[in-house]
């Protein structure tokens, strides 16, 4: 057997022995074409070497015109990617015996060996930077990888790992249990987790139709059952999940106990449900980032908001069609869109803002308009049959709320620190005073739970976003003092809430996070507060702008709703009674999800361990109030029976004390300044007249001596009682005098 030519296989001869097509010039000229690369003869005799090209494609380059050619060309390609792993391997040998420098090499190698040690140096330095290349490339594949993981050819067939299992293994915490069934549940108890979610979870998140889901269901209980697709089936068995979780106050309760199975289920179907390229994919994450909000114990919602995100942006959810698209497309349609992009958005905002975490996208990257407001009149649910349609007018004003929220959010949160905002306060005053005004346009029409809801996550977002942040690091007393208002007034209701009889709206873990933060902000600011502006009158530290600028927002109605008996002689508005109970709920709230959420309790303890010292010293302080009440209430009894004991004195030291006006000026040019800003007249202030009737003696014996003595009679200047006069709600533009 002779030895093979190493010539040959060394470098093979890029030859083509027989031609397979003729090019387009003998072609149209109807010759001979003996397909000759680069040219043809014929060409080459003609000069037009460069137009020598096949008449069915260009053959543009890695386009061979023959099977020899292409085989040629990828041997060729193989021997370069096997010296170029020969030169990398000598190349890698010569960097690990570099501790000498080349510089040094060279002069202490031969003459003759000069340019050897050059050559390695000038391969190591090209082997560095194919493999700096190579990395590049790779992070670049890692990348195109998490930008598309969501396209359809990541199915089965083309790996084992799909995507449900990818998302699966990134967002679950604990394992969940095998289900214990394979029947459906009763139809009564369908129907009444299907009414629950319609009712409560439906009217914030329209991520499908309504009329889908009842279909859905009619579909499953009737006797002759037509086939259901596994998107369907995912569909049936998170909204019975999320109906049975969300109505749970304890985790040994048999509504979570349900809820996890009925979630077990649904992931038999995950494969399809979470398939990329679809909207239910997109409609299915969203409903399980919905359910790991109620469980987290099992799923991390963080992850699963970041992959719901990322499957809309995907998709091109978060750009509205083009005109050119607009128009073939119904409006219906658009608008199904458009709430399953906003519901997504909701979501990612609401869940980043819980854990002070940035956002999946910015403001900029998307281009979406806000879904057209939808009322509906009140579902019916009779006899154990639910009929539709369910109102999402909710969703349009909770889809608003987020806007605003992930505006300032960014700006004070995810923006640079070293770049200051221009005027920090405007800038709270201004969203604070959009939010109010969204607060303003709820509708009373919507149902008294939801209305609920959406006030506790106003309040939220006034602390929110009046609290210290790295661009915003300074608080005023009035921002103090609206943060301490606002709090409680959270405080209090959350512990409302917690403890109803039975759950409704839409509140998850997330509220006992929000309970927390609420509390710790709460926490910071009694302790840095002065007394004297917890106690002074709130007109003394109301900021007033300057022309052009945003108004402060006002401070919330307080001491409406405290559930303790005041002491004999002590007021409902003791701020120290008050900042007691306020912690307390804190602590009673927390401790209350605790019930349901292990991590709950965990804030409880946490948040009791940070409030103790403060909570004890408010209860000295209230001891000591208490202590000195008797002695004050003394000196308050014999300074009203001097004032009303007539003592004669001669009539040039007679004179009547002035009342101090100092705090009557101020009242009245910032309410004549806030009816002004709202654009209504001035309104004349009513004072109550002076009682004259324990006076009418003593000033006519007065009146005589001036007369004996031949004195003018003094002139008693005017009196303005302020008693019952609500300053509070002066600075809320709407006191009663």
């Amino acid at each position: 057997m002779g030895r093979p030519r190493s010539s040959f296989s060394d470098k093979p001869l890029l030859k083509v022995s027989r031609p397979v097509s003729a090019c387009s010039r003998c072609r149209a000229a109807k010759v001979k074409c003996d397909g000759k690369l680069p040219a043809c003869t014929s060409c080459e005799k003609a000069g037009r070497e460069i137009e020598c090209s096949a008449a069915s494609d260009q053959f543009t380059r890695g386009k061979e015109r023959s099977y020899v050619a292409a085989l040629e060309s990828r041997i060729e390609t193989l021997n370069r990617r096997l010296e170029y792993a020969k030169q990398r391997k000598a190349s890698v040998a010569l960097h690990d015996q570099d501790a000498v420098p080349v510089a040094a090499s060279i002069a202490q190698a031969p003459r003759k060996d000069s340019l050897a040690v050059i050559r390695d140096a000038v391969h190591r330095k090209a082997a560095r930077k194919r493999e700096n290349s190579d990395v590049n490339a790779l992070i670049s594949d890692f990348g195109f990888l998490s930008v598309n993981a969501t396209t359809r050819d990541f199915e089965p067939a083309v790996t084992n790992m799909t995507f449900a299992r990818l998302v699966l293994a990134a967002a679950t915490n604990d394992p969940l249990p095998e289900p214990s069934t394979t029947l459906l549940p009763p139809q009564k108890v369908a129907h009444e987790l299907v009414q629950f979610y319609l009712s409560n979870i439906y009217p914030l998140y329209p991520i499908f139709s309504d009329t889908t889901l009842l279909t859905l269901v009619d579909d499953l209980y009737t006797e002759a059952r037509r086939p259901v697709r596994s998107t369907d089936q995912w569909l049936f068995w998170m909204v019975l999940a999320l109906g049975s979780s969300a109505q749970s106050r304890d985790v040994k309760d048999d509504y979570y106990k349900h809820g996890v199975e009925y979630v077990g289920r649904a992931l038999a179907h995950a494969d399809r449900a979470l398939q990329p390229g679809y909207v239910t994919q997109i409609r299915s994450l969203a409903l399980l980032t919905q359910y790991s909000m109620l469980d987290p114990a099992h799923f991390d919602s963080w992850h699963l908001k970041g992959f719901t995100s990322r499957a809309a942006i995907d998709l091109g959810y978060h750009q509205d069609p083009s005109p050119i698209h607009t128009v073939a497309m119904d409006n219906a349609a658009l608008e199904a869109r458009r709430r399953t992009f906003y519901c997504v958005f909701a979501l990612d905002r609401a869940i980043s803002m819980v854990h002070a975490r940035p956002f999946s996208f910015y403001d900029d990257a998307m281009s979406v308009e806000l879904p057209l407001v939808v009322r509906s009149p009140p579902p019916v649910f009779s006899g154990g049959a639910i009929s539709g349609p369910f109102s999402i007018e909710a969703s349009s004003y909770l889809f608003k709320l987020r806007e605003l929220q992930s505006y300032w959010y960014q700006n004070l949160f995810q923006a640079d620190p070293s770049d200051p905002l221009p005027d920090p306060t405007s800038f709270i005053w201004q969203v604070c005073l959009e939010m109010r005004k969204w607060s303003e346009a709820l509708p009373k029409s919507l149902p008294a739970d939801i209305l609920e809801m959406l006030d506790l996550e106003l309040r939220y977002s006034y602390v929110y976003c009046i609290a210290p942040s790295p661009r915003t690091p300074h608080l005023t007393d009035y921002g103090r003092l609206l943060i301490y208002e606002h709090a409680i007034s959270y405080i209090e209701r959350m512990h409302d809430v917690a403890h109803a009889e039975k759950n409704a709206a839409f509140y998850t873990y997330h509220d006992a996070l929000r309970v927390y933060f609420m509390g710790s902000q709460f926490l910071a600011v009694l302790r840095d507060i002065p007394e004297a502006t917890l106690t002074a009158n709130p007109i003394h530290v109301y900021p007033y702008p300057a022309p052009g600028n945003p108004p402060p927002p006002p401070l919330p109605e307080h001491g409406k709703r405290m559930d303790a008996t005041p002491e004999p002689g002590k007021k409902l508005d003791d701020h120290f009674q008050r900042s007691v109970q306020a912690l307390q709920k804190v602590t009673a709230t927390l401790g209350k999800y605790g019930e349901r959420w292990e991590d709950a309790s965990s804030l409880k303890a946490s948040f009791e361990t940070l409030s103790s010292e403060m909570v004890e010293n408010m209860r000295s302080r209230i001891q000591q109030r208490r202590q000195q009440q008797p002695q004050q209430q003394e000196q308050s009894r014999q300074s009203q029976t001097t004032q009303h004991q007539w003592i004669p004195q001669q009539p040039q030291q007679l004179q009547y004390p002035p009342r101090p006006q100092h705090q009557q000026i101020p009242q009245q040019a910032m309410q004549n300044a806030m009816y002004h800003q709202q654009g209504t007249p001035l309104q004349q202030v009513q004072y109550p007249p002076h009682p004259q009737h324990q006076q009418i003696p003593q000033q006519a014996m007065q009146n005589s001596m001036y007369r004996q003595q031949g004195t003018p009679l003094p002139q008693r200047p005017q009196e303005v009682s302020w008693v019952d006069v609500d300053v509070a709600g002066m600075i809320r533009g709407g006191g009663q005098i």
